[in-house]
């Protein structure tokens, strides 16, 4: 099986951008382009449909759209309008989501209410008007869209780091997404916490495709892309490292991270961050060095790989490298990886 290679983009771009950065994506023999849905930024779906225009091989969607911000039924009205555009290449990515208490949203039984989300998403998606029980979210029997669906299987994503939610993405989607990681060891953790649900629901391993993605700076320089990373990756190492279970932290970096992140000093932060734990968490350096942080992955297994924003220094210049420099040199393991 041919492990797969997307971008993923912040929607924080002018109108415009994103139709651009798509295309050239597509030129350069990128597989697929994801945006993010993070609190305070534009709208995904905005993003999608432009690039939607300006594609026409690559795979898109959102890693991930939470359903207790926008209810499933418009995450589906969404999907739909996104694969009618792209003649089905694209997927629906859902996850529980973080940072939600800025909002004064505090969901209850989250993976519960994540499991209802997508019963009501296939249901909505397949046309079954029998009706979805949940004590979050349901379908009342009879209800359905009143739009044309595209004829073309919905893919589901599901975004976790943990082990339930792994074991609820076995039952229930096409992929799972680690995100903010490049960690190699991640690979087989994943697939173990898989296993439950697939198993529960009948399926056989390998069935549900294992995504790890991270925020990436590519440079002819490397130690310059690395000083970049460390400074955009601080603030995800201080929300997610806790749930890698095969990293060991320095005592007291998250300290001083959170300490420097406090007096709203990224780069402070950043410098706290040691090489192997940047390794762990981001991909950053020379194309070279990028290309060596995915080569483990493939060897690891991953079924795809996400290069993260912002990519380069300079955005464009850093998609350009990751296009003309590290996927060349990932061609021959990308084709030959055995299927898992």
């Amino acid at each position: 099986m041919s492990v797969q290679i997307s971008l993923g983009l912040q929607t924080d771009k002018a109108p415009g951008r994103y139709g651009e950065l798509a295309a050239h994506a597509e030129e350069l023999g990128f597989d697929g382009v994801s945006v993010f849905s993070d609190l305070w930024f534009q709208p995904s779906i905005v993003a999608l449909l432009e690039m939607a225009e300006r594609t026409n091989r690559i795979r898109l969607g959102c890693a991930c759209w939470n359903p207790f911000l926008i209810h499933p039924v418009e995450l589906t009205g969404m999907a739909a309008a996104l694969y009618a555009r792209t003649e089905g290449r694209a997927y629906l990515g859902i996850a529980r989501g973080t940072w939600l208490d800025d909002l004064g949203v505090r969901p209850e039984r989250p993976l519960g209410a994540l499991r209802e989300a997508i019963a009501v998403i296939r249901a909505l998606w397949s046309g079954d008007t029998s009706g979805v029980p949940g004590r979050t979210f349901s379908l009342a029997p009879g209800v359905g869209l009143r739009t044309e669906l595209p004829d073309a299987p919905l893919r589901v994503l599901v975004g976790s780091w943990g082990e339930r939610g792994a074991a609820l993405a076995g039952e229930t989607a096409d992929e799972i997404k680690i995100g903010g990681s490049a960690n190699p060891a991640m690979v087989e953790v994943t697939r173990q916490r898989l296993a439950p649900g697939l198993e529960r629901a009948g399926r056989p391993p390998g069935d549900v495709g294992v995504v790890l993605g991270a925020v990436t700076v590519v440079d002819r320089d490397g130690a310059k892309a690395r000083a970049a990373a460390r400074a955009q990756v601080a603030m995800y190492v201080d929300a997610i490292a806790a749930y890698d279970p095969t990293v060991t932290l320095p005592e007291g970096m998250l300290e001083r991270v959170r300490e420097s992140l406090a007096q709203g000093d990224a780069a402070a932060a950043g410098a706290w961050i040691p090489r192997d734990v940047l390794d762990r968490f981001a991909f950053s350096g020379s194309p070279d060095d990028i290309a060596e942080q995915a080569a483990g992955l493939i060897a690891a297994g991953v079924d795809r790989i996400e290069f993260g924003t912002p990519h380069g220094i300079d955005e464009r210049e850093g998609i350009d490298l990751l296009g003309r420099a590290v996927l060349p040199a990932l061609a021959s393991l990308r084709t030959d990886t055995p299927e898992s």
